[in-house]
């Protein structure tokens, strides 16, 4: 894959994702449907910024750790089918691991949780990012080169199971069949970004559902419990700052004033969010 791969698949595929968001707008506003306000939809624009901002400027340093690493891979996959088959699943698998660090390491929690503040559930939700995420994404993308796949390769197939990812972030697309048993689909990442007691922490996958089964971070969404948006805590100030420091707050607060030694600090930086000594 060519270096203009990655950039020309997000060109024209922002547009299109536009496009889908204002048709969900208008759909919901015809329809009388409280799906999208002002407020969220301006700050799911505004992370988006913020870690596309963060993105290009780790971009050297990605290109440059993934190069060292294919430089001294361990196969020659080749570039057939079954080069990109394989790289689909273990691109997916790579960011299914990084989304579960992400969920239970309170750390990498203060980064991740920007993604799942919003009260609202729709296509703008998918533009809502993780701000930091980029600084050190590359560590869990770095061993696929090593193994053998091409560091530009790498990144294009990222690029085009995020555009997937973004796309599932609505409610107006009800169950999906036989889908449901292989794919990430809107049923299931509605349950992801529910703060229910019974989905939190569920549903990691990007594109496929099959590792959460693995795994055991499955969970179907059930109509009887209809999933309750956002965190669980109460977020009074949304503003700019706030919106993207409160859980380093709370845990730095925590750090410093809860913990009573290195082991309880410690405890509250590596456990998942909600963890005590």
């Amino acid at each position: 894959m060519e270096v203009f791969g990655e950039t020309a698949l997000l060109i024209w595929s922002t547009p299109v994702i536009v496009a889908l968001i204002i048709a969900e707008v208008l759909w919901t506003h015809f329809h009388k449907v409280k799906a999208y306000t002002l407020k969220e939809t301006l700050t799911n624009c505004y992370l988006a910024a913020l870690n596309g901002s963060f993105d290009i400027l780790m971009r050297g340093v990605v290109l440059v750790v993934m190069t060292f690493f294919y430089k001294h891979k361990l196969f020659d996959l080749g570039h057939g089918w079954s080069y990109w088959l394989l790289l689909f699943l273990a691109e997916d698998f790579a960011f299914y691991t990084l989304h579960c660090v992400d969920h239970f390491c309170r750390f990498f929690w203060a980064v991740h949780v920007t993604h799942h503040s919003s009260p609202e559930f729709n296509l703008s939700t998918g533009f809502r990012s993780s701000v930091f995420q980029p600084l050190y994404r590359v560590a869990y993308f770095a061993p696929l080169a090593w193994v053998g796949f091409q560091p530009m390769d790498v990144l294009f197939m990222y690029a085009a199971t995020q555009i997937y990812g973004s796309l599932i972030h609505t409610e107006r697309i009800k169950k999906m069949g036989w889908l449901e048993y292989i794919l990430v689909t809107p049923s299931h990442h509605r349950v992801h970004h529910a703060s229910n007691p019974r989905y939190l922490d569920k549903n990691m996958g990007m594109c496929l559902i099959i590792w959460d089964k693995i795994f055991g971070t499955f969970q179907p969404e059930d109509e009887s419990d209809p999933p309750r948006y956002g965190i669980t805590k109460t977020l009074n100030d949304r503003g700019p700052i706030n919106i993207v420091f409160h859980e380093w707050k709370d845990l730095f607060s925590d750090v410093k004033t809860v913990a009573k030694n290195w082991r309880e600090r410690l405890g509250f930086i590596i456990h998942g969010p909600g963890w005590k000594p």
